[in-house]
Formats: C-alpha cells, sequence, structure tokens
C-alpha cells in the first residue's frame, strides 16, 4: 500500500478530534443537538486551520444513522460511503478549476433532486472566492432559497473577494490561526503514535514556523521525518531540513548591527549563506527576533508571549539594554519592507547586504528614524571623547562650505485632485494590495508638464514593475480614481537616485505640507 502524508492519515474524523477552533464546533454541535441546520454556512481563515475537515465531519453528522455527542458514528453505510467519497449525498467542488456559470447551473439544477439516501445533500465549495461574477449570480437565488434538504458549504482564504450578496445569505465562522502550543500538542500526539523519536524544541520551531496552520505543520514534520528517517529528529535537523536559522545566530548578527561592523554582518550572511539557509525565511526569523527584542524592552514579564528558552531570553535581555527603541524600531521597518521585497527578487543576498548595510549605516537613509539613529551615534561618540569631524546630515567636512544646489522651480498652482491625493497618500498606500503596496513606497509624487500626477521612481525593480506592465499602471490609476472620484492621469519618470529627484522635480509632498503649515499659522 502507498505511503499517506501525515496531515491526510490524521485528518479529524469527529469534533473531538478537531483542535484550535472550539468556538466553531461548540456552535455546530448545538445546532445540531437542537435541531437548527441552517440553509447556507460560509467558513472563512487561513489556510490548513480546518475549514474543509469540519465541513466534511458536518455533512457526516447530518446523514448519519448513528451519530453521537463528538461526532458521527464513522461505521455506518453512509458514514463510510461519505469518507470514501463515494457518496451522492455530499458533493465537493473546487471553485479554483470549476468556476464557470455553466458549473453552478449543474449544482442549481441537482439541486432539485432529493438525496437517493439519508436526510441532506450537502454542497461543499471550496475556494468559494474563485468563482467568476456570473457564476455567483447564478447561485444567488439557489442561495437564498434553497430546498429543506440541501445543505450549502461555502470554504475560502479571502472572504472579502466575496459580493455582499453571498455573504448576507449564509451564516458566517471565522476560522482562527491555530496557537503554537495547541500544534506542538497536537504534533507531539502523532509523533508518538508514528513512534517516532522527536525533541520537544523542534517541535515547537515546527509549530512556529507553520504559522497558525496545522496541515503545514504536519507537511513540515512529514519532510523532516522523511530527511531523517529512523533517527531521532533533533533541533538542529529540523533548521537543516528547513533552511533556518538558530536564534544565537541571530543574537551575533544583531550585535553586529549595533557595533556598526559591516564586515562582520556580511562575513556571518556569508555563513548563513553556505551553509544553505532560506533567506526569505531568515529573513523573517529576523524580523520576528527585533520584534521580540522590542517587547523585552518594552515591558518585563513578557515570558509566555515570547516563544524562547531561558538561555536565549536572558541573551535577548542583555541586548535590550544595549540598544534603543528608536533603532530597533528603524531596523524592524528596514526589514520588513525587505520582506515584501525579496519573494520576488532573483538576486535575494544582495538585498538582504543592502539592508545590513542600510543598519549598520543610518547616514544612507532620510527618514526620522535614521537622523535619530545618525544623532545617537553622535551623542555616543562624544561621550567616549570620540572628535566629530563630518556633518551627521550629509557627511561635509567641517569647515567646507557645502554645495549650492539650484532648486526646481515650484509650480504655480497644483490642481484640486492632485492636492488631495497627495494629502491622502499614506492611507493610499496602506490600503493598496500587495505587491504594489511594497512598490508605491519606493516613489515620489511631482507635477507633470500637463497637471498630471508624476510618480518619479529610483528603485529599479519599481521600474520595472510599472514600465513593463502597464496593468500595474492601470491597477493604480483605479485604486486613485477610488480615493479622489474622479478620473487620475498617472505618468512615470525614473531617476538614477533620490538626489536626482530632488535636483530637476518638486516634491509635491513637501510643498502642500508647507502650504497647510501656512494656512494653519
Amino acid at each position: 500500500m502507498s505511503y499517506t502524508a501525515l496531515y491526510r492519515k490524521f485528518r479529524p474524523a469527529r469534533f473531538a478530534d478537531v483542535k484550535g477552533q472550539d468556538h466553531i464546533v461548540t456552535t455546530l454541535k448545538n445546532q445540531l443537538r437542537a435541531n437548527r441546520i441552517g440553509h447556507a454556512y460560509l467558513f472563512t481563515g487561513t489556510r490548513g486551520t480546518g475549514k474543509t475537515t469540519i465541513a466534511k465531519i458536518f455533512a457526516k453528522m447530518v446523514n448519519c444513522e448513528n451519530p453521537t455527542e463528538d461526532g458521527p458514528c464513522g461505521e455506518c453505510r453512509i458514514c463510510k460511503a461519505i469518507a470514501a467519497g463515494a457518496s451522492m449525498n455530499v458533493i465537493e467542488i473546487d471553485a479554483a478549476s470549476n468556476n464557470g456559470v455553466d458549473n453552478i447551473r449543474e449544482i442549481v439544477e441537482e439541486v432539485s433532486y432529493s438525496p437517493a439516501e439519508g436526510k441532506y445533500k450537502v454542497y461543499i465549495i471550496d475556494e468559494v472566492h474563485m468563482l467568476s461574477i456570473g457564476a455567483f449570480n447564478a447561485l444567488l437565488k439557489t442561495l437564498e432559497e434553497p430546498p429543506s434538504y440541501v445543505i450549502f458549504i461555502l470554504a475560502t482564504t479571502e472572504v472579502h473577494k466575496l459580493p455582499i450578496t453571498i455573504l448576507s445569505r449564509c451564516q458566517r465562522y471565522d476560522f482562527k490561526r491555530i496557537s503554537i502550543d495547541t500544534i506542538t500538542e497536537r504534533l507531539k500526539e502523532l509523533t508518538q503514535a508514528e513512534q517516532v523519536q522527536v525533541e520537544e524544541k523542534a517541535l515547537r520551531y515546527i509549530a512556529k514556523t507553520a504559522d497558525g496552520s496545522m496541515r503545514d505543520a504536519l507537511s513540515l514534520l512529514d519532510q523532516c521525518i522523511a530527511f531523517h528517517l529512523g533517527k531521532e529528529l533533533t533541533y538542529d535537523m529540523v533548521l537543516d531540513v528547513l533552511g533556518a536559522v538558530d536564534t544565537e545566530v541571530f543574537s551575533r548578527l544583531l550585535r553586529n548591527v549595533l557595533a556598526t561592523d559591516v564586515t562582520g554582518c556580511i562575513n556571518l550572511l556569508e555563513e548563513i549563506v553556505m551553509q544553505g539557509r532560506e533567506l526569505t525565511q531568515f529573513v523573517t526569523d529576523f524580523t520576528w527576533y527585533l520584534r521580540n527584542l522590542l517587547l523585552v524592552q518594552s515591558s518585563d514579564n513578557l515570558e509566555d508571549v515570547i516563544d524562547m528558552s531561558s538561555d536565549n531570553l536572558a541573551r535577548l535581555k542583555e541586548e535590550a539594554g544595549m540598544a534603543d527603541t528608536a533603532g530597533i524600531i528603524r531596523y524592524i521597518h528596514v526589514f520588513s519592507e525587505l520582506a515584501g521585497q525579496i519573494r520576488y527578487a532573483s538576486q535575494k543576498r544582495i538585498l538582504v547586504e543592502i539592508a545590513l548595510i542600510k543598519l549598520c549605516k543610518p547616514q544612507m537613509e532620510e527618514s526620522n528614524e535614521a537622523v535619530l539613529e545618525r544623532l545617537r551615534q553622535v551623542e555616543d561618540k562624544v561621550e567616549n571623547g570620540v572628535v566629530v569631524a563630518a556633518d551627521i546630515y550629509g557627511g561635509i567636512p567641517a569647515g567646507s562650505a557645502p554645495v549650492q544646489k539650484e532648486s526646481p522651480k515650484l509650480p504655480k498652482a497644483v490642481p484640486e485632485d492632485i492636492r488631495e491625493i497627495v494629502n491622502k497618500w499614506p492611507g493610499i498606500v496602506g490600503s493598496a494590495e500587495n505587491p504594489l503596496k511594497q512598490y508605491l513606497k519606493h516613489v515620489s509624487l511631482s507635477l507633470g508638464s500637463d497637471d498630471s500626477l508624476l510618480l518619479v521612481i529610483s528603485d529599479p525593480q519599481t521600474e520595472d514593475y510599472f514600465m513593463q506592465y502597464p496593468e500595474n499602471r492601470k491597477q493604480l490609476e483605479e485604486l486613485l480614481a477610488e480615493y479622489s472620484g474622479k478620473e487620475v492621469k498617472v505618468d512615470l519618470k525614473t531617476v538614477e537616485n533620490k538626489q536626482e529627484f530632488e535636483q530637476n522635480y518638486v516634491d509635491l509632498s513637501k510643498v502642500i505640507h508647507m502650504e497647510i503649515e501656512e494656512e494653519e499659522e
């Protein structure tokens, strides 16, 4: 017999086996007990949290010949037929591949026929947000008033894509991300059942990496067991298989950053790369390490919130006294921005190296956080008796005359709709979906020759995103139209760097900000 993956082998068959979704299980059990069964349910939540599993258990329960308090009996003829996928009463549809009007019309026609056996026909439509508009419209009337023997269960990971007309016809159940403790306990049960020796520290890391998804956790565990078959699965083995980095490495890296040791950071990154670690995972994990550092610095008694051993926590508390809060927040911002870029990058290592240099050299940035970091560094040098021979804002040697730049001519007037967009720009960027959201962070706003909105780009990846794919510019124009209520034309220009933008273009965000301040005075 062929091997069965762990997440399939140990898929819950009863409500009692479902972990981490007690609020949903209790509600459904109460409905079944009181015979208050709805006609349409919407299960929404992140992947691997039990949406389809609970839908199948519920479908068995309403048809089971001998149901119990904990779930279907699993032994009657109908339960066995549903488990084998041979029941005509439970129809499972993948909307990702059956998303057309004709597919839904077939369902609508079938609904008129009563079940051949059992009480209910249950339609489980997975990834329902993938249905076309026409398919949703075809489903509407049947979803609102189905025959008494029909139950619809819609499952989706992206509930915001569903029309409001569908949402209003369903009982909605939101599935939570499963906690690390719950996943760890479940993994411990399964490894004991499989007679596999595993360190608890290894299980906790797998549970943390799964990010609230039980299915992802079981798949990762399956992968790790297969790689080290017949051996005790240790924490270091799990790190090897998943391409992850030990917490001790993050501590060394942070201390190099605090010491502004660029060479040390790059050498440590070289070690990580040569060990075959996955850089995307490294960026995510280091961001979490910085988050933990910020929590330790902000409050005491956070041992329950931070999932870390006592030794690592002691080291983290020591580092919390070495760094200031503003600096840590800047590090988190730099690496959070990097996490959005690195997924689509071909040269991931170079992006990580640039980010590490930014952490060590705040003079490369112009943000308020970077300026504060540079001030802190100068204060530290002065306190230690080091003579500061350069201006922290530009690196100009003391005593030398600054180079006078000719500022670009200010526009006589900025159109009202452009002014409104510039004022709302932070909110517009915040509401955009990824990856558009990440790329909008790398553009500057100016005014085109025909009073259009001009986006000036100094980042090569952002340039490719908008220049090579016109649909991305169209998506931005649609987003701007939603905010302004008008059609907004967007022009694009590219520059080599921020300095070229400042020399040749008017920064609308600064101009409009100055006008607002003058009006307030």
